[in-house]
C-alpha cells in the first residue's frame, strides 16, 4: 500500500488503472487497435463515470498476445478468437492442475 494507492489496487492485475491513450502507448498500438479488440469482444474495458475506457494489467496482456498475432499478419477477429481460446485452455489446464491437490485421481469420477 502506498499514499497514492491506499487499498493496494495497484498490485491488482483486475484493477482497471490504465487510460485508452496510457494503455495504446505501452502496448506500442493505436487507440483504434484497442477499440477493435473490444468490438470483436476480446476485452471490455471499465468505463470511468466520464464514459473513458479504462484498462487491467491483465487485459494489456491480452491485448499484448492479440497485437504479436496481428504484426505476424493474423486478420483481427481470428487473433481474437484465438486468444480466447488460448485464455480458454490455460483455465482449464490450471483447474486440471488442482485435481490431484484436492485428492481427486480421475476428475470424471469426481462428478
Amino acid at each position: 500500500m502506498t499514499a497514492d494507492d491506499p487499498f493496494g489496487r495497484l498490485d491488482d492485475d483486475d484493477y482497471h488503472a490504465y487510460t485508452m491513450g496510457r494503455a495504446a502507448d505501452m502496448l506500442g498500438t493505436t487507440q483504434n487497435f484497442l477499440r477493435a479488440i473490444g468490438e470483436h469482444r476480446l476485452i471490455t474495458p471499465l468505463r470511468s463515470p466520464g464514459g473513458h475506457r479504462r484498462y487491467s494489467r491483465y487485459q494489456l496482456r491480452i491485448a499484448a498476445r492479440a497485437r504479436e498475432l496481428v504484426d505476424q499478419g493474423t486478420p483481427i477477429e481470428a487473433a481474437c478468437r484465438i486468444v480466447i481460446l488460448e485464455d480458454q485452455l490455460e483455465e482449464a489446464r490450471r483447474i486440471n492442475a488442482e485435481y490431484p491437490r484436492r485428492g481427486v485421481a480421475n476428475p470424471s469420477a469426481a462428478a
